[in-house]
């Protein structure tokens, strides 16, 4: 199977506890692609999105306080001298709050993903057909003992290269 003429890559993994997320998170983090990145985050609520972009956020060297964007909808960030990638730009979304995916395209999101940096996106189905194809897709799924199963569903060659 391909995605625009590049094969579909598919990993499983799984986040036992918390270090596990944080692991995956700085390992990700090290990656040159995750500088031109759209990663969509998927999952129930609770699932732990949220937790997954701030330890991302931290391991890329976002200082202090690291809000949820759920009641603003999009946080941005630009990363200093001292991070792993300065001056990288960094939009973390979330759209749980849209009611009508139209609201993508009046809040002025185009400009945003138009924009060169890294987009991360929690509830991206809330954008519907607006958002551009991601790159990575990480699927989060809390599991009864707590942990996480977690599908990585790389659908472009940026998205290869983070998981290769």
């Amino acid at each position: 199977m391909t995605v625009k003429e590049h094969p579909l890559i598919v990993k499983n993994i799984a986040w036992q506890n918390e270090a596990g997320t944080q692991d995956f998170a700085q390992a990700l983090a090290s990656r040159p692609a995750i500088g031109r990145a759209l990663i969509e985050l998927q999952g129930d609520l609770g699932a732990g999105k949220t937790t997954f972009a701030r330890h991302l956020l931290q391991s890329l060297g976002v200082e202090g306080r690291i809000k949820s964007p759920t009641y603003a909808v999009v946080e941005p960030y630009t990363l200093g001298p001292s991070s792993l990638h300065p001056g990288l730009h960094i939009w973390h979304c979330d759209f749980y709050r849209f009611n009508d995916p139209n609201e993508w395209e009046e809040a002025g999101f185009r400009d945003i993903f138009a924009s060169p940096g890294l987009k991360l996106v929690e509830w991206p189905e809330k954008a519907g057909s607006h958002l551009p194809q991601p790159d990575l897709r990480i699927q989060i799924d809390l599991q009864a003992d707590e942990s996480r199963a977690v599908t990585l569903t790389a659908l472009t060659a940026t998205g290869s290269e983070l998981l290769t």
